[in-house]
């Protein structure tokens, strides 16, 4: 009996340190490669709406008065 206490305790002194060692989660350059995509993504669509912000703004300014 004392035999079977022995190894249930070395096994859950394992099982604890497995837990603490165990790494989870995104690294630093799987978060440096998330951010490169949508820094991508920003740009590419700041490029594709640039003409028509640039409309917008243009058709606005030209209705204030003293522009």
């Amino acid at each position: 009996m004392l035999k079977l206490f022995a190894f249930a305790q070395v096994f859950a002194a394992d099982a604890t340190d497995a837990l603490k060692n165990r790494e989870e989660g995104q690294t630093m350059a799987e978060y440096g490669v998330v951010l490169a995509v949508i820094t991508l993504a920003v740009i590419g669509a700041i490029t594709l709406l640039s003409s028509h912000v640039r409309g917008a703004i243009t058709s606005v300014a030209n209705i204030l008065p003293g522009g």
